[in-house]
């Protein structure tokens, strides 16, 4: 039998799929490098792409553009960077790259691992990565409902923190204390001792007459926190918590489902449905609302590396091929895009 001869795509056709890419693409995870001048951002094909914060280009090398076409299967959820590595997660598994690596072209990753699930047919995303500088480690969490600590040293996973009914979205750190609280579908924050590996407390934000909001439902899709104070929102209302109390202090007064939230000063950011990056008072007073280019946000990052003071700016992204980049908090200078 003669070999059958595969069609040669055209190259009009080829620009149409990549049109096509671009249009239907999420921006799920941003991180920026430790040098402060680049940043990684994962999309929802399993890409991920290092931008130049100082030129406000692509990084180049020679004429070809530096990217990952598949640094992972599916979607890469979540970044996050040490002193030396880029760590990505998606479907079931992290991945280490090494920061001096990455600019240059056919960079392969350090390692992976993948957490001891349940059973070996269970792949679960993996939505959120937590860095805990004091242990040197990482904790990973998402569909299996989990909180998963690795030692970054050795590759080791050393426990498992079990309490969430359904999968988790978040996670944040109490940078005075070992403690780490997560946030998930199951409508609850959870507060954990890292000492013991033991729950230590419980707001179920959704019972909170304040906060409710029934029509969007339970599920908690961003917290942060700082010091005693905890912010969280998602179908509950964007609220500023006492942690020591368990009371809501301010409830934000805007309707769209935030997904990102931090503390910046004396502010808090928050993004999610809609164009705009939210700046609050602490008081619940709406700042600022400054509009970006993409109709939904699913993450904002801080470049705060004090090695690159001219790189000190604000990045957007979420539903679009573009992340938005924004010099001070009050306009949007630029966007870079896939």
């Amino acid at each position: 039998m003669e070999r059958a001869v595969p069609l040669a795509v055209p190259l009009g056709q080829t620009e149409v799929f990549q049109a096509l890419q671009r249009l239907h693409m999420t921006i799920f995870s941003q991180s920026v490098s430790p040098c402060g001048k680049f940043l990684a951002a994962g999309n929802n094909y399993g890409q991920i792409a290092i931008f130049s914060l100082a030129s406000g280009l692509w990084v180049e090398l020679g004429n070809s553009v530096l990217h990952f076409s598949l640094a992972h299967d599916g979607p890469v959820y979540s970044m996050v960077s040490t002193d030396r590595h880029l760590l990505s997660a998606g479907d079931g598994e992290v991945k280490a790259w090494l920061w001096a690596e990455m600019l240059k072209k056919g960079c392969k990753e350090l390692w992976h691992r993948q957490p001891p699930y349940r059973t070996s047919l269970e792949v679960p995303e993996i939505n959120a990565l937590l860095l805990v500088p004091k242990e040197n480690s990482l904790i990973l969490a998402g569909g299996d409902c989990q909180l998963h600590t690795m030692d970054l040293e050795t590759g080791t996973f050393t426990r498992v923190l079990r309490g969430h009914t359904d999968y988790i979205h978040c996670l944040a750190l109490r940078e005075r204390s070992p403690e780490v609280l997560s946030g998930g579908e199951d409508g609850a924050v959870r507060l954990w001792d890292l000492r013991t590996a033991k729950e230590v407390q419980t707001i179920e934000v959704y019972k909170h007459e304040e906060c409710s909001r029934p029509h969007n439902g339970r599920w908690i899709g961003c917290l942060a926190t700082d010091s005693d104070w905890m912010v969280c929102g998602g179908g509950p209302a964007l609220t500023l918590w006492h942690l020591r109390s368990s009371t809501p202090t301010t409830v934000f007064p805007i309707r769209a489902p935030q997904k990102h939230v931090t503390f910046y000063q004396d502010l808090i950011l928050s993004a999610g449905q809609g164009r705009c990056v939210n700046q609050w008072q602490l008081s619940g007073e709406l700042k600022a609302q400054v509009p970006g280019s993409s109709p939904g946000l699913l993450s904002l990052s801080l470049n705060q590396q004090p090695a690159a003071p001219e790189c000190k700016v604000l990045t957007a992204a979420g539903n679009s091929c573009r992340v938005d980049v924004f010099t001070n908090l009050g306009y949007r200078a630029f966007s870079l895009s896939f």
